[in-house]
């Protein structure tokens, strides 16, 4: 996780895209998708570069990660937005160990 906290979501995100991550990317089992570039990155083509937690006040399906992902390959900065926990979406084991944030 990041030192930076942010209250919210919106905050997150609005203070990473000032940062150059504008690229909206998805989740997919087995990589990382940008939809409007095209490209769908393996574990080995991005790196994580930042990763904040955000629960609901009142309601744990709320729950959500965002990713601050860069990829050299591909020069881009992106954010990835999904669940986590119980409604998280299966993952490929390359995936779920990329996701484990860890900072240098």
């Amino acid at each position: 996780m990041s030192s930076i906290y942010y209250d919210t979501l919106s905050q997150a995100v609005d203070a990473l895209q000032k940062q150059g991550y504008n690229e909206d990317l998805n989740l997919k089992s087995n990589c990382v998708e940008c939809r409007a570039l095209g490209y769908e990155m393996l574990t080995e083509d991005f790196e994580v570069d930042q990763v904040y937690r955000f629960e609901g006040d009142s309601n744990p399906a709320d729950a959500s990660v965002l990713y601050a992902i860069s990829s050299e390959k591909y020069n881009l900065k992106g954010l990835l937005i999904d669940a986590y926990g119980a409604y998280a979406d299966p993952l490929t084991s390359e995936m779920i160990q990329k996701l484990k944030y860890e900072p240098n």
